[in-house]
């Protein structure tokens, strides 16, 4: 695999998932017992926004560094750029010179009773990940594919448990291996909280994985999908979020904050938010 998130760190794409990712940990944090974050592919951890990666597409302008000049966000969207700030080492300006990807996100966020567990198997990312958390004993790192992370680590020993599903979608074939990876895992942790991302270019391949989805029986599933612009089979326009046992009133709490990302990214004419119960409880 050849994929390297660092052309694309802070991309709409991300701002949307990690603000979800936010919000699902904080309703994990409602109860006082511990729980573990999966992130089944983790990547580096962290990503300059100075590098030649990101110099190459400039994504993180349209999207993160866009996000973080709205004015007067709601406490939920402050809370995400605030804690995005605060990892993103900025400059004597105070611009962000990185960006933190989802495992770094989800450390910052995790009290002393929770766990982390990162899945990779690229060597770069594996090395990044090992020298970000050098000596941290709360975070634990896996050269593992997602199947076998699923496989070998859930049920954790909480049975509390989030797991992150992002992989890059750069074969034709990766909703059918997350759908076989999903029904495998809910047969083994049916209580376990699942976070499925994917990227939006044609809509035939995102239909047919919920319709799988429903077919396959697990439930409840709540989708959320943030579109910029309308479809176009060649370029990236959407992103979208599928989660099994999302927690109580997450619906609601999407429903109000999503709206005002699409406005802090610019593209509430041009897009749409789409928020729906794919399986009802």
């Amino acid at each position: 695999m050849n994929y390297r998130h660092g052309y694309h760190a802070g991309n709409f794409c991300d701002v949307f998932k990690h603000l979800i990712l936010m919000l699902l940990i904080e309703h994990f944090k409602h109860k006082e017992k511990g729980f573990t974050v999966l992130d089944a592919h983790a990547g580096d951890g962290s990503y300059s926004l100075r590098g030649d990666l990101a110099a190459k597409t400039g994504e993180a302008e349209a999207g993160i560094l866009r996000v973080l000049e709205f004015a007067h966000p709601s406490p939920a969207l402050a809370d995400f750029l605030n804690l995005v700030r605060r990892l993103g080492l900025p400059d004597a300006e105070g611009r962000l010179t990185s960006y933190p990807g989802s495992p770094r996100l989800a450390r910052a966020l995790l009290r002393p009773q929770d766990k982390l567990l990162l899945s990779e198997i690229h060597p770069d990312a594996l090395s990044a990940l090992e020298r970000l958390f050098r000596d941290d004993r709360q975070v634990r790192i896996q050269a593992l594919d997602a199947a076998l992370a699923l496989k070998s680590q859930l049920p954790p020993e909480s049975r509390r448990a989030l797991v992150l599903l992002d992989p890059p979608y750069e074969e034709p074939d990766e909703f059918r291996r997350q759908l076989t990876a999903l029904k495998e895992a809910y047969k083994r942790f049916p209580t376990g909280t699942y976070a499925i991302w994917y990227p939006i270019k044609s809509p035939e391949p995102v239909r047919h994985f919920h319709r799988q989805l429903v077919a396959s029986g697990i439930k409840p599933i709540l989708t959320t999908e943030i579109h910029l612009a309308p479809l176009n089979n060649f370029q990236l326009n959407g992103s979208g979020m599928t989660i099994i046992n999302p927690p109580w009133k997450l619906d609601t709490q999407l429903g109000e904050v999503l709206p005002e990302l699409l406005a802090a990214l610019g593209a509430e004419k041009s897009g749409k938010i789409r928020l729906e119960w794919t399986v009802p409880e």
